[in-house]
């Protein structure tokens, strides 16, 4: 039984500052609504070292200490797995900028779910905000039951 698959590795940070979290509006292909910012892990680059970078990249802000909160992955049609690593962080300094990924903004946190948002964020909003779990599994097939629901 083959026990490597190929793996795509990602990240997602729900940056908070009192009771704003910093939200991105996706621009591009991605477009079509609200999501925290994130982005690919590099080829041996450290998972931590790379949210660092991504929201520096996407937001101008430099990240301190973000906290690993769980991970939301798929299985993509090729038999590839796409992780998402979810982490929060409270500590930051730096001028908030956009880049060309989207438009970068302070929302209340209440709010979020208010907004046009896309890519399961009320469940990322479960892991990250709330702690309610770690874990989003997405899965279409039809002989695989979720232990957690």
């Amino acid at each position: 039984m083959e026990r490597t698959e190929k793996v795509i590795l990602t990240n997602m940070c729900m940056i908070r500052d009192g009771t704003k979290v910093l939200v991105e509006e996706k621009t591009g292909k991605d477009a079509g609504g609200i999501i925290f910012p994130g982005g690919h892990v590099e080829p041996g680059e450290p998972v931590t070292d790379s949210v660092i970078r991504e929201m520096k990249e996407e937001t101008g802000l430099n990240i301190e200490s973000p906290k690993l909160c769980g991970i939301k992955e798929w299985l993509n049609p090729d038999g590839s797995r796409y992780i998402v690593f979810l982490f929060r962080a409270d500590r930051f300094t730096g001028e908030l900028t956009s880049s060309e990924e989207g438009n970068v903004f302070w929302a209340e946190q209440e709010d979020v779910l208010k907004m046009n948002w896309i890519w399961h964020m009320d469940s990322l909003m479960k892991i990250m905000a709330h702690d309610e779990f770690t874990e989003l599994f997405l899965d279409d097939r039809d002989d695989w039951k979720p232990v957690l629901k």
